[in-house]
């Protein structure tokens, strides 16, 4: 595959990250900040780093699985690695702007 291609997964599975909600706040995960990293390999797998609100986050178990499903989706993904890190841990400042205005913090 070519870079070109290897990166139009990459938006592609971003566009997907967009499309799941944090359950207990009304904004995507991607413009939360709770992805950190979107790898692709050459293989065509993919890598996701990211973290969630907090340690004891009522979807801890639910939501990475749910992310790891919706990628594999995407066509020519062979496998979904999601990985969960509390470092750093998330802040509010993570947030994209969007974020912040549609949850009213700007």
């Amino acid at each position: 595959m070519t870079d070109a291609e290897l990166q139009a997964i990459g938006d592609q599975a971003i566009e997907v990250l967009r499309s799941i909600y944090d359950p207990e706040i009304p904004v995507d995960i991607y413009e939360l900040g709770l992805v950190y990293d979107v790898q692709v390999s050459t293989e065509q797998d993919i890598k996701i780093l990211m973290t969630l609100t907090s340690p004891n986050c009522p979807v801890a178990e639910s939501l990475p699985e749910e992310v790891r499903e919706k990628v594999r989706s995407i066509k020519d993904v062979r496998e979904v690695e999601v990985e969960i890190t509390f470092d750093p841990p998330w802040t509010k400042d993570m947030m994209s702007e969007e974020a912040k205005l549609e949850l009213g913090f700007l």
